[in-house]
């Protein structure tokens, strides 16, 4: 019985490399995400704190101008980061959404070879039945025709 070998073996080799490399770009740009994310987050909760201090600062007795010009300037800062990291969220978005596509059709590709070697590989077990019980025929035939 000869051994199967799909041939197109080492093209398959890579298209697996291809898609475990696309997983991993993947991957990333979900943690640059989930950084991004947790920035957003800190600037929100910095967002809470600068409003708690400008209401504190203008519940005194005396107004502090130069405090709240302080904490106006800062918030405008805290604002325009705010504003930077939801374009960066936006075209993080659609970087993830290419990989995933990227992902997608590499993993088709990774999917194609692996029927086509599934089909082949049954091809070639049905062929080497057929000729063992060729050859089991063959050898029947000719201890009945030496009897």
């Amino acid at each position: 019985m000869s051994k199967y070998e799909f041939r197109l073996k080492t093209l398959q080799r890579v298209r697996e490399t291809t898609r475990d490399e696309r997983r991993t770009a993947l991957a990333a740009a979900f943690r640059a995400a989930e950084i991004l994310a947790a920035k957003q987050d800190e600037l929100a909760t910095e967002e809470i704190v600068i409003r708690a201090l400008q209401r504190a600062a203008a519940r005194g007795q005396y107004l502090d101008v130069n405090r709240l010009l302080e904490t106006q300037r800062y918030r405008m800062l805290i604002n325009s980061q705010g504003e930077d990291l939801a374009k960066q969220s936006a075209l993080l978005a659609a970087e993830i959404e290419r990989r995933r596509q990227q992902l997608v059709e590499a993993d088709r590709e990774v999917r194609v070879l692996e029927l086509l070697d599934e089909r082949q590989r049954r091809e070639h077990d049905r062929r080497q039945a057929r000729l063992e019980t060729r050859q089991l025929d063959e050898t029947a035939l000719l201890q009945w025709l030496t009897r």
